[in-house]
């Protein structure tokens, strides 16, 4: 059963701040200096920040929702497993959202980000940028296809490992409305060793940023798939990382 098939309706959605993760998490190291430490003073948005641009499919290229092809010339591939990502954008009400345009950033298949900063010693693929994009169908629906990244380590003052994961920013209909987050893969491992990912204390709200493998929506002989659906509101909305209080 889909998840949001078992979503209760009401008509008020209160923000459960316990919930989301901590700003202050001392086993996550940066936030040691990240973390507010003042209390948050609220900001009036102006008009340029609660209307913006509205988004279509027109808006895309030809590749932006591949990312094992937008980096390199037509007969050539980015290296590594391939993968489907697909799902639905929900409202806190089980309905779906049109036109929502779904930004994607990864490792490559070795665990490395094309990024200047990116020190691991895992080599880079010269066929995979790591970026793609994709808009929401009338039904709410978005798919892209990609390389599964790989693990990687990080400073984090121990053996630490980030899982794999693939970021996304999801954009609503102005400037103000974009909510950022990671999506994990059902049966890693690295999961719960990840001091990221533990700074989300409640395992069902964690299991929201986990995909599930979909192996009615594998394309044989090419690709797996893994369904990640996104719900923006309510009492089973995904958990975002810059909306740490709630939404």
């Amino acid at each position: 059963m889909d998840k949001s098939d078992m979503r209760s309706q009401g008509p008020l959605y209160p923000r459960d701040k316990t919930l989301h993760p901590k700003a202050l998490t001392p086993d996550y190291k940066s936030s040691l200096f990240r973390s507010p430490k003042m209390a948050l003073v609220p900001v009036n948005t102006t008009m340029s920040e609660i209307s913006g641009p509205v988004f279509g499919p027109n808006i895309l290229g030809e590749f932006d929702s591949d990312l094992t092809k937008n980096y390199c010339s037509a007969e050539q591939m980015a290296i590594g497993e391939q993968i489907i990502v697909h799902g639905k954008v929900f409202d806190e009400n089980s309905k779906t959202i049109p036109n929502v345009l779904i930004e994607v950033w990864q490792a490559n298949a070795g665990g490395r980000y094309r990024h200047f900063s990116d020190s691991y010693k895992a080599p880079l693929d010269p066929y995979f940028g790591g970026c793609g994009r994709c808009v929401t169908d009338q039904n709410g629906y978005y798919s892209f296809k990609t390389i599964r990244p790989g693990a990687y380590p990080w400073p984090n003052g121990g053996n630490n490992w980030r899982p794999s994961h693939i970021h996304f920013s999801i954009f609503g209909t102005s400037f103000a409305q974009r909510l950022i987050t990671q999506m994990y893969f059902e049966g890693d491992p690295l999961i719960k060793l990840c001091p990221i990912a533990n700074t989300i204390e409640d395992p069902a709200s964690l299991n929201t940023l986990v995909a599930q493998l979909d192996m009615k929506r594998t394309i044989h002989m090419d690709a797996r798939a893994y369904q990640f659906n996104i719900i923006l509101r309510g009492r089973f909305s995904t958990i975002f990382e810059n909306k740490m209080d709630g939404n």
